[in-house]
């Protein structure tokens, strides 16, 4: 919807060429930045909590961004929904985990998040065009509201609570360490689109690549990391990574 509403954002709020790249993804790399740090908040404060506390503040941030009266506005609600957005999905597959013991109830329950994300994406760009040709651009951002609210009035009464009891203390200096990393690459990478080739792009990008390595290294060294590393010698979960990554460059490619 947002790629929908580029043409009319831009004629009311004027952004230069690289204020528009991070309209456009600065939530993405917010999402990705902040999902691991996000699912390992939900096993200490609990997984329905973070997740209604998500929601919450994914309608605010959607209220701010539709609302926005500048380029530099729409970012930093871009950048909320993207914090926002990053406690969802970790903490709805955690509830589906827990909810669902029975490995085919679970299967389904699974595939009916799946499918209701790739329904979502398919009709997305029709309500966007919808809104769009009868509202201002500001409106693509409040479609999700009501599905927030909806969320936040039935979660308390329909999800059920869990946390992780053995879970140790959130290693904030890790979750900065992942964000940093990310953010830097893309910062690098986006920069050389912009201008190409350049000593702050290539510096940007090893800063990004390094301090990834840090977070590696340290995840080995924590009594409770962000994300557990021995996971990747499972195979059938490194098996399902490596697809999901395929699947998303061709998707978005």
């Amino acid at each position: 919807m947002l790629n929908l509403a580029v043409p009319s954002l831009s004629a009311h709020l004027a952004p230069t060429s690289a204020q528009l790249l991070w309209i456009v993804d600065i939530y993405g790399f917010l999402v990705a930045g902040a999902l691991i740090t996000m699912g390992t908040l939900g096993d200490r404060i609990g997984r329905r909590r973070l997740l209604l506390i998500g929601a919450a503040a994914f309608g605010g941030a959607s209220v701010l961004a539709a609302f926005s009266v500048s380029a530099g506005m729409l970012i930093a609600a871009r950048a909320l929904l993207g914090l926002a957005g990053a406690t969802i999905a970790p903490s709805t597959f955690s509830l589906i985990r827990n909810m669902f013991h029975d490995p085919k109830e679970r299967t389904v329950a699974i595939g009916v998040w799946i499918t209701s994300y790739s329904v979502g994406a398919a009709i997305g760009p029709l309500v966007g065009g919808i809104l769009l040709q009868h509202f201002w651009w500001g409106s693509v951002f409040l479609a999700g509201v009501p599905v927030m609210l909806l969320l936040l009035s039935l979660g308390p009464v329909l999800l059920p609570e869990f946390r992780d009891p053995g879970a140790g203390r959130l290693d904030l200096f890790s979750a900065g360490l992942s964000l940093a990393s990310v953010l830097a690459v893309i910062y690098g990478l986006k920069r050389m689109a912009e201008h190409g080739p350049g000593w702050l792009s290539v510096m940007s990008i090893v800063a990004g690549l390094a301090t990834g390595t840090a977070f590696v290294r340290r995840q080995r060294r924590l009594a409770d990391p962000l994300i557990d590393l021995a996971l990747f010698r499972i195979p059938a979960f490194r098996a399902s990574v490596i697809i999901y990554l395929l699947a998303t460059f061709v998707v978005f490619g």
